[in-house]
């Protein structure tokens, strides 16, 4: 892999934007100049002006993309959807399953074996995030009602822990506890998720082991969803479970349909940046005409509609998965926020990092880390995307 300098006036930093250039050697990035330029005598430079080097984001929670869906269960989905958000900045993600029946997780677990960590020619499949089979019922959201899974089959689901990066409960779940216990043990980071649980439910998941919670306000419990249960005393539920304890980190999906402005800023206020993600969410209607699809495996899978803008069920009005890429994530954040840009983008990039384990190889721009990179432009849409350090989109 050749050895090359890039340079801008403006690199986002962990800890700020500054000047500064980026060697890069082996897919590593292996020196910094901050506020100075490549050395005169570098045979290899790309000077990208005013444009912005961001790190590449990392996508915790992702089904597919570009017509694909990870639960399709081929190779050629895989790197489709890879391709597919690479495309929107996306160096890394999660390949996340659906609440589906137990042959077509499993038969998408054993793809994932096969692609964690090689060439997709497209975003590099970091583990697989397991979602289901311990959902909640009732806040299935567009997934399919989620199957019982036999002591045998979840003996079965553990032997992919290698591979396993994250898994989801819903705290009230039957099976919850000792499944939690399991991944625990197994090095499976614990997300909740789908859930109708109590706020004390969902502190002692916590106690479990639970430290993330998937898609803020979305298939959660609150007061208003508990109190139709229990009048009085009302109680908090997961939403406020998340808001309150400090464990917890949490993502939020900014399409500009899940979330209204406000929403985003509550979250910021009180979890970011160092606790809050951004995610996609997205299923295979990314990058794809208006019209029907199937969120899940094609042959098992919920029909949804894409109406160019986000995922929603056949009735119009339920939200099913979205359909944008990172890049609109952070485009959503800024003009919520009205933050600087550096700091919005490490919830894109170091923040899922951090939360998935992986920041000590990857989520930000430092000495060492893998050289996954983006050139953002004044939208901070994607013209370059380099994926330890080979150049996948645009050109030098």
């Amino acid at each position: 892999m050749t050895d090359f300098w890039i340079q801008s006036t403006r690199i986002a930093f962990p800890d700020g934007e500054s000047p500064g250039a980026l060697f890069l050697s082996n897919g590593k990035i292996c020196a910094i100049h901050r506020e100075g330029s490549a050395p005169n005598d570098a045979p290899v430079v790309h000077d990208l002006g005013n444009l912005l080097i961001s790190p590449g984001f990392v996508d915790l929670h992702v089904h597919g993309g570009g017509g694909a869906d990870f639960m399709d269960g081929t190779a050629e989905a895989f790197r489709t959807a890879c391709q597919a958000h690479a495309r929107h900045g996306t160096t890394t993600l999660l390949a996340t399953t659906t609440a589906a029946n137990a042959r077509d997780i499993f038969r998408m677990l054993q793809t994932a074996t096969e692609l964690v960590d090689k060439e997709t020619g497209g975003a590099r499949i970091a583990g697989v995030h397991l979602y289901g089979p311990h959902f909640h019922s009732p806040a299935k959201g567009c997934h399919p009602d989620p199957e019982q899974f036999s002591p045998e089959q979840v003996k079965k689901l553990l032997e992919y822990s290698p591979i396993l990066t994250a898994a989801t409960i819903a705290p009230e779940h039957p099976d919850a506890q000792a499944f939690a216990k399991e991944c625990i043990a197994e090095g499976i980071r614990l997300h909740m998720g789908h859930s109708h649980c109590t706020f004390a439910q969902a502190e002692a998941a916590v106690v479990w082991g639970a430290r993330h919670v998937d898609h803020l306000f979305c298939a959660m419990s609150d007061r208003a969803r508990l109190r139709l249960e229990q009048t009085w005393p009302m109680r908090g539920g997961l939403f406020e479970a998340t808001l309150c304890l400090d464990e917890l980190t949490t993502e939020v999906i900014a399409d500009g349909c899940h979330l209204s402005p406000e929403l985003l800023r509550l979250a910021w206020k009180i979890k970011g940046p160092d606790q809050l993600a951004l995610v996609t969410d997205a299923m295979r209607g990314l990058d794809q005409p208006i019209g029907e699809y199937i969120f899940g495996p094609k042959e098992s899978g919920v029909r949804v509609f894409s109406n160019g803008r986000v995922g929603l069920m056949p009735d119009g009005k339920s939200l099913a998965s979205a359909i944008q890429g990172m890049d609109e994530g952070v485009r959503q954040l800024i003009a919520a926020t009205r933050e600087p840009a550096w700091r919005i983008l490490r919830c894109a990039s170091l923040v899922p990092a951090r939360i998935a384990g992986l920041d000590g190889d990857i989520g930000s721009i430092e000495s060492g880390k893998r050289a996954d990179l983006l050139c953002l432009d004044e939208s901070f849409r994607p013209l370059r995307v380099w994926i330890g350090g080979k150049l996948i989109l645009g050109n030098c």
